[in-house]
């Protein structure tokens, strides 16, 4: 009673004022308590969703398609142990029927049998209808219904990823929106015959989790269009362009379409991280007096050391020599006796052969830049190849030692040196890092004696460049 007396006293221009004030502020409550309410009566799964946007992709986000058969599978998958890590990896290696034997390991990944695929036509004459139960692993993976999954990628039993490259590759792309990440081969007649916009499958490549699942539900549906296609990544391709998506080329990813000496190629890799080798079979085992996957192994030595650094090359000048030294982490370095400009160590040198097609009317094209191998072994560059690798006091230590070639001695030449020791430090660049890349700059140290030379890797300076001074 009294309080309405109390009103009743204020005048009516302030009253007025008043109740506008104790309306608003019920409104604003109630609109608050309404907003709480619905927020936090959102489903599980998509609070998940929200939360992970911020964090960044892991290989636990990841499920890998590996495609194989019964015969090959016994042979290559010393190639498959060497990068799966299976306490965080997850996937299926597909094979058309059960193996003979039991090869079921801890340190493989799981075998799953591929669905009958009799009932789709195949009519490319010289090729193997196997490329249609292949092409469907893409669907078979995304059927195993795994959670929390970013990404799905596949490959070969021949393809050697690295892992944590990989990793860091995808978290350049927003894993909700539709991509489809893989590289072309280094053949201009493999694009011209198959699609420059098409990622062969030796290589790898990756399919973001949102685009996947649209893929798995049109793709039987999709392929029946495409009986004449020789091969799998073929069909895979086709269903993506007719859902209107288009490749995003990662040169990290390498299908190795060459054959011998893969020296040059691997010398020279572009400036971001290394993804993956494929056909390791058909080119020479990539360090001498090993076999392929004890060569393969001593690589993947390297990069479970400093993944990022693996075969990212570096060029710095000893000017009192004048020698051009150029380091492919992790790989081999190459001692020039001479002055060479940067620019023109960058491109591949042709160390290594085409790998044979059927038809041959492009001889020796490839899709990126290559010089000269020089017939004459003294007019080469001194090459010392990986020994081992090591933490030190001041980050990582590695060793390369001297690669005998038949050529003879010149007491002023690097074919002096027998040993050279690079220091490096751990390379983790961040996304930003990843999408402007930019090479690293190193200093020959003060050396005692003359067959041994230390070199030091390291950020350039702002406006530093990379020249003989």
């Amino acid at each position: 009673m009294q309080d309405s007396q109390q009103l009743n006293k204020i005048p009516s221009s302030s009253r007025l004022l008043y109740l506008v004030f104790i309306s608003s502020s019920v409104c604003v409550i109630y609109l608050l308590v309404s907003l709480f309410l619905v927020e936090f009566s959102k489903p599980a799964d998509l609070f998940s969703i929200s939360e992970g946007v911020q964090a960044p992709t892991r290989l636990e986000h990841i499920v890998f398609g590996i495609s194989s058969d019964s015969n090959s599978w016994r042979s290559r998958k010393d190639y498959v142990e060497l990068w799966w890590k299976s306490n965080r990896m997850r996937g299926c290696v597909f094979l058309e029927s059960p193996p003979r034997r039991n090869i079921s390991d801890s340190s493989l990944p799981p075998v799953c049998v591929s669905e009958d695929t009799s009932r789709f036509r195949y009519t490319y004459r010289w090729g193997y209808r196997s490329a249609i139960r292949i092409a469907r692993v893409v669907k078979e993976t995304v059927l195993l219904n795994h959670s929390n999954v970013r990404w799905y990628v596949f490959g070969e039993d021949d393809t050697v990823f690295f892992p944590e490259n990989l990793v860091k590759t995808l978290r350049k792309y927003d894993h909700r929106l539709w991509y489809y990440i893989g590289a072309n081969s280094e053949i201009y007649e493999q694009n011209h015959a198959f699609g420059f916009e098409m990622a062969f499958s030796g290589a790898g490549f990756a399919i973001s989790a949102s685009l996947a699942e649209v893929l798995a539900n049109i793709f039987d549906s999709c392929i029946e269009r495409y009986p004449h296609l020789y091969g799998s990544e073929s069909r895979i391709y086709n269903c993506l362009a007719e859902l209107g998506v288009g490749l995003t080329r990662e040169p990290g990813f390498h299908q190795l379409d060459v054959s011998g000496n893969a020296f040059g190629l691997l010398a020279s890799h572009p400036l971001t991280p290394l993804v993956s080798l494929h056909l390791m079979d058909h080119i020479d085992p990539i360090f001498p007096n090993m076999t392929r996957s004890k060569a393969m192994e001593h690589l993947l030595k390297a990069a479970n050391v400093d993944s990022e650094r693996i075969l990212q090359q570096t060029v710095c000048y000893d000017r009192w020599f004048s020698w051009t030294i150029s380091v492919t982490w992790g790989y081999a370095i190459q001692v020039h006796s001479r002055h060479v400009f940067l620019p023109d160590l960058l491109p591949a040198e042709e160390t290594f052969r085409k790998l044979k097609l059927k038809s041959n009317n492009i001889s020796g094209v490839y899709t990126f830049n290559t010089r000269e191998y020089h017939p004459d072994p003294c007019r080469r560059p001194t090459i010392f190849f990986l020994d081992s690798v090591s933490f030190c006091k001041n980050g990582i230590r590695t060793i390369y030692k001297k690669y005998y070639e038949n050529c003879s001695y010149d007491m002023g030449s690097p074919r002096k040196l027998d040993e050279i020791r690079v220091f490096s430090q751990q390379l983790d660049l961040d996304t930003k890092q990843l999408q402007a890349p930019r090479r690293h700059c190193c200093d020959v140290l003060p050396s005692s004696g003359i067959k041994l030379m230390e070199i030091a890797i390291r950020e350039c300076r702002k406006d530093e460049m990379i020249y003989m001074h």
